[in-house]
């Protein structure tokens, strides 16, 4: 019987952790400056375009605009299908680029970022770049 009940205990200690990973995984990425969520949280408010490309067209072209633009990549999420940079290597406002397949076609592209400035600044270059 006392078996059963270290058995339970370690299960639901072990599921806490499990939790509790997640959480401390993402605050120490937040410490190290390379956390994505302020990216996901702002993505309410993000500029979004539309484009007549299919999902890997546009994901490369933009990968290529943002090198071309001196955007510094800091991450790539492919579960969350995004492309997180800084706006420079010098300016460490972060910005995401948050990429859905709409059709075979045609690809939503969203630019979030908590500040407005770089957002638009992203959003202007990375848009002008894909339309060429």
């Amino acid at each position: 019987m006392m078996k059963n009940h270290k058995m339970i205990l370690l299960i639901a200690v072990l599921l806490l952790c499990g939790g509790c990973v997640a959480r401390v995984k993402e605050g120490l990425r937040g410490i190290a400056g390379v956390s994505t969520k302020v990216l996901e949280d702002n993505l309410s408010g993000a500029i979004t375009k539309e484009f007549n490309l299919d999902y890997n067209t546009a994901y490369f072209k933009a990968k290529e605009v943002l090198k071309n633009i001196k955007a510094y990549i800091y991450a790539i999420e492919d579960s969350k299908n995004l492309i997180a940079v800084y706006v420079s290597e010098i300016d460490t406002t972060p910005v995401g680029i948050f990429f859905k397949g709409l059709d075979k076609a045609k690809t939503q592209v969203q630019v979030s970022s908590p500040s407005t400035y770089a957002k638009e600044l992203i959003a202007g270059k990375l848009f002008a770049g894909m339309e060429k």
